[in-house]
């Protein structure tokens, strides 16, 4: 099955099984990942579900929206491989994925 690394907070490596449908932001919550919030359950209204992504993905990964772009302006955290993870839809050719959760803000 394809998997998705995801690095906590604090530095924490661990591999997650991931389902192709799916979000990122679905995979990482049903993870049980705490420090991802997904406030708004993935309708892009919050950014509560910031990740940065390993730059070796970015170009498998869909164009930024600019509602997307919005809300990660207002982090303090935003960095080139800012993304929301609710934004991410997974499929196979992202097998090996690695996020890392945004710092809060």
């Amino acid at each position: 099955m394809p998997k998705i690394i995801v690095i906590t907070r604090g530095g924490e490596e661990k591999d997650v099984q991931a389902m192709p449908g799916m979000t990122v932001m679905q995979i990482i919550r049903d993870a049980g990942f705490d420090e991802l919030l997904a406030l708004c359950g993935g309708a892009c209204s919050c950014a509560t579900c910031h990740v940065h992504v390993d730059p070796a993905f970015a170009d498998r990964l869909p164009p930024i929206s600019p509602d997307e772009s919005d809300l990660l302006d207002g982090s303090m955290h935003r960095d080139a491989w800012s993304r929301l993870s609710c934004q991410i839809p997974f499929r196979a050719e992202l097998d090996g994925l690695k996020v890392r959760i945004a710092e809060e803000d």
